[in-house]
């Protein structure tokens, strides 16, 4: 295991990630753990659901390699055409 000199900080919304995972859109299940950020590899459009509000917004034409610092609940497969998202946490 590398030396980790930051080990005994806290996390923080403004901390770089420590777990990152794929998603899937999908229109019933959550996200396994709460986003700091979504990095969306293939370029389209990305319909979430925020922590603080259950309301989808879509962000059109996100640009491949994007980072949208948007804290999620949940991708939704309606309305997102883009892929290879990753969940920051």
């Amino acid at each position: 295991m590398p030396q980790d000199p930051f080990r005994s900080t806290g996390d923080s919304l403004t901390a770089p990630a420590d777990h990152c995972y794929a998603i899937t859109p999908d229109d019933a299940q959550e996200v396994a753990v709460a986003t700091k950020a979504l990095y969306v590899g293939t370029s389209g459009d990305v319909a979430v659901e925020t922590l603080a509000n259950p309301v989808p917004v879509t962000f059109r034409n996100v640009p491949q390699g994007a980072i949208l610092d948007i804290r999620v609940s949940r991708v939704l497969a309606t309305g997102t055409t883009a892929s290879d998202i990753v969940g920051l946490a």
